[in-house]
This record gives C-alpha cells, structure tokens and sequence, in this order.
C-alpha cells in the first residue's frame, strides 16, 4: 500500500477493498471470524472499531501483509484519541519526538 493510500483510507475501506477483491462475501468472511455480519459490516464502514485480534485474522484471511493493517489499525486508535482535542496534532508531533528518542536509545542500548 502506498503511503498516499495509508493517509487516505480508513482501515475500515481497506479491508473491504480487499474482502471485495478475494470474492468473499461479508457473511463468509464474518463465519469465519465467529462474529456477527452486522459487526463486521459496520466495522468496514468505520461504524464500529476493531481490535488487533481481529485486524490480524483478517490478514490471514486476505493473505495480505499484517502489518500494512497494523499500522492503519494503530493510526485509527491514535486519531480516536486525540480527535477533537484542540492540541491534538501538537501532542502528537511531541510523541512522534519522544517516539524517535526511545527508538533511538533501544538501539543504544540505553
């Protein structure tokens, strides 16, 4: 996935773009998740949140790269966090900072 398509789609438009892709119909896909076609549904339209458990079983039933749907999963937990904070985007520039500073001394050894 592009990092333009990461910025732009939903976790949500992403997997039933690829669900569409593979043929498979919401109430396979969801018999084999052991949830609710109505659930699934409404987590492809964004109506419901998802968790890693799922987002990783969907991986495996798409055969597509589990971390690609990591990383738009994390995105979406993050911007449900700081969305209608007025200081949002600037709490997240800091922890993007703070980010790369324990990045950096993991691999210090520090």
């Amino acid at each position: 996935m592009s990092n333009e398509d990461m910025s732009t789609k939903t976790l949500g438009e992403k997997l039933r773009e690829l669900r569409e892709n593979k043929n498979l119909p919401l109430r396979k896909v969801s018999a084999l998740l052991d949830i609710d076609v109505a659930i699934l549904s409404k987590m492809e339209r964004g109506e419901r949140r998802l968790t890693k458990n799922i987002v990783m079983q969907l991986a495996e039933i798409y055969v597509y790269n589990s971390e690609e749907l990591l990383i738009l999963y994390l995105c979406e937990k993050i911007l449900f966090e700081i969305r209608d904070e007025d200081l949002g985007e600037k709490a997240l520039n800091v922890a993007n900072k703070r980010v790369k500073i324990l990045n950096k001394n993991k691999y210090n050894g520090n």
